[in-house]
């Protein structure tokens, strides 16, 4: 996709007059002047570039992800099989014990399998019988004493959340990540559990779910079946047990009887270590690859869906059963199975994502246009993820569990082959090249311990990119068409987007630009709505609105353009005042405007009165004039000014 510049007759540059209305509702007075209209100036130069992500050079998870079977798991190693590949930087770390092909097991006779494979032996590294050997003993001790200081801190409550996430379904647990929409989804799918609180005798008694964890599938539940049936599709290929195998790196409580195993989880603990690995955690898997496939069915609680993902791993380290990096290695796994599958499974994920909305705005009693608005409905007594600051802080935290680097941290951004796919409902108006970009350029560094796998799964900060590119290198040409509602519609990006290149905004949908922003390159509006919801929206660039374009200014502190604006004919400049200096435009350059709309709206309770005069825009506007300038509520009179624009009000 190429950007078309917006082209007009050069006689605009030599317009020697302009009509201005003011207007209550779009009629109004007519107030004629004679002030010449300067020449106006070109848009912001193209960078001549598009960004991208290239495909790493490596074997790819997504086309390998069949080497990953669970029969298999005593003859996994990283040869064979994908799932050992992604989580291999734990080798840095560990060096698994390996031996002959155990008594009793023989070696397939077509050589498919090594003849040398992981040991089984006894993992319990407090009698003395390790299975294998510390390569870095400050990073290993520091993932045990993290659980010792975690389990002996921890609360009643986040014992018994340990305790729900344990024993329960997966798939169960982390659905109230839906928030307002979670007993419309449990109802869709025929959920249930049995674990619905904590027995008295569970310090005593392991109680299993026989609940059926993520649903109904298949033609017996008609409005939701496909939903559950992608779930359970995303499973496959998916086993931890290969890769605990292969590391053979024990669970916490095995490395110190410091840690305390939350009581109720005591029965749970498996006597047989031989078979128990703790590194990857399987819970963290499935919980994580559940929670990520929800976040794609209902984009509109992405990142309250991948926060209890992460959430979930924690409570594993928080009933002393999994450490930080069982968890890290879990969520890499998921992620790299939720792409591989999503791809495999093209189809029915877009049949599931259909039949997903349908049902849960039926149950919900929204549509396209509400239902975002009460998918996010939930407040702090309510919804747990509804704080999006404490979420962001919390799913940045347990990316790395506290651990800082050890190797470099300037390594290239890596970008896993069909990893875009993750994004694909987030940002349905992005092409999956631009979609590989924001997961680019909102990763994780490099450094961290285990992170580093050579595809780059580790990387991936799911949250950080469901907030939109997190910098602009070249050009970058949005195009979304609100007549497909939803997220094509109206979205917002919350990242502080760096980078020297240039945003164009096309098509008819609102995008809001939040974060404290600093691209250099200027931002081009040629058709619908961009709107500021921080002050430094737009960066420090150029902003030129071209024909068709909107710029809305609808942040709660005055908007700062630091260069030039320029707006044309058949455009529109929204201000939404508070009376707080919400609202307000400030130009550090040139004001150019041939022509267009000027709307304002007072919001938030302010409400001034006839005979007062608002100011609206700083910065020189001796040659500013627009075509149209209405005010709700109000007849209005533009004052033009050597140091900026207000209106002075009188009665509709």
């Amino acid at each position: 996709m190429f950007a078309s510049r917006s082209r007009f007759p050069l006689h605009v540059a030599a317009l020697s007059s302009a009509i201005v209305l003011a207007a209550c509702g779009g009629g109004g007075d007519v107030v004629a002047t004679n002030t010449p209209v300067a020449a106006v100036p070109a848009p912001p130069a193209d960078p001549g570039f598009v960004d991208s992500a290239p495909v790493p050079g490596v074997p790819a998870f997504v086309d390998n992800i069949a080497t990953n079977q669970r029969g298999d798991a005593r003859y996994a190693t990283l040869s064979t099989n994908a799932a050992v590949r992604v989580v291999s930087r734990f080798l840095d770390l560990w060096q698994p014990s390996t031996m002959l092909v155990d008594a009793g097991v023989s070696a397939p006779a077509n050589g498919a399998f090594p003849a040398i494979v992981p040991s089984t032996c006894s993992g319990l590294p407090a009698s003395g019988t390790p299975c294998g050997t510390i390569l870095n003993s400050t990073v290993l001790g520091a993932n045990v004493q993290y659980v010792i200081d975690a389990t002996t801190a921890r609360t009643p409550q986040q014992a018994d959340a340990a305790y729900f996430d344990d024993r329960r379904g997966k798939g169960y647990s982390v659905t109230d990540g839906m928030g307002p929409l979670t007993a419309a989804w449990r109802t869709a799918a025929q959920q249930t559990t049995s674990i619905t609180s904590v027995p008295p005798d569970a310090t005593t008694v392991l109680y299993n779910d026989s609940g059926n964890n993520v649903g109904v599938g298949g033609s017996t539940n008609a409005s939701f079946g496909k939903v559950v049936d992608l779930l359970n599709e995303m499973g496959n290929n998916a086993s931890t047990e290969p890769a605990k195998r292969f590391y053979k790196y024990a669970r916490p409580y095995r490395w110190s009887s410091s840690v305390v195993v939350a009581p109720t989880l005591v029965p749970a603990e498996s006597t047989t270590p031989a078979t128990d690995g703790g590194f990857i955690s399987g819970h963290e898997a499935e919980a994580m690859r559940d929670a990520t496939t929800m976040a794609w069915l209902v984009p509109e609680r992405f990142q309250e869906m991948v926060s209890r993902g992460l959430e979930l791993g924690e409570n594993r380290i928080l009933a002393g059963m999994h450490s930080p990096l069982d968890v890290i290695g879990g969520r890499m796994l998921a992620l790299a199975a939720s792409a591989a599958n999503l791809n495999t499974y093209a189809s029915d994920a877009q049949a599931a994502y259909v039949q997903a909305h349908q049902a849960l705005q039926q149950l919900s009693g929204t549509n396209g246009a509400s239902f975002a608005a009460f998918a996010r409905s939930g407040t702090a007594a309510t919804d747990r993820f509804a704080d999006y600051t404490a979420n962001k802080a919390a799913f940045t935290r347990r990316m790395t569990f506290g651990f800082g680097p050890i190797a470099s941290t300037d390594a290239p951004p890596l970008v896993p082959k069909g990893a875009e796919i993750l994004l694909q409902t987030r940002f349905p108006y992005l092409s999956a090249d631009q979609r590989r970009v924001v997961l680019k350029t909102t990763e994780m560094p490099s450094g961290y311990p285990v992170m580093d796998d050579a595809e780059g799964w580790g990387r991936l900060n799911l949250f950080a990119a469901a907030d939109g590119y997190g910098a602009f290198n070249g050009n970058v040409i949005v195009s979304m068409d609100a007549s497909q509602g939803g997220l094509n519609a109206a979205d917002v990006w919350r990242n502080d987007i760096a980078g020297a290149g240039k945003l164009t905004l096309q098509g008819s949908g609102t995008l809001t630009l939040s974060g404290n922003n600093r691209y250099t390159g200027g931002t081009q509006v040629s058709g619908g709505t961009l709107a500021a919801g921080s002050a430094n929206a737009f960066g420090s660039g150029d902003v030129y609105v071209g024909s068709g374009g909107s710029v809305k200014i609808a942040a709660g502190v005055p908007v700062t353009i630091a260069t030039r604006y320029t707006q044309l004919d058949n455009t529109t400049l929204e201000l939404d005042i508070d009376g707080n200096g919400g609202g307000r435009l400030r130009v550090g350059g040139t004001l150019s405007v041939a022509g267009g709309t000027l709307h304002v709206k007072f919001v938030n309770g302010y409400a001034p009165k006839a005979g007062d005069t608002i100011a609206l825009i700083d910065g020189a506007a001796g040659s500013a004039k627009f075509s149209t300038v209405t005010v709700d509520g109000f007849k209005a009179t533009p004052v033009y000014t050597g140091t900026g624009v207000s209106v002075r009000l009188s009665a509709a």
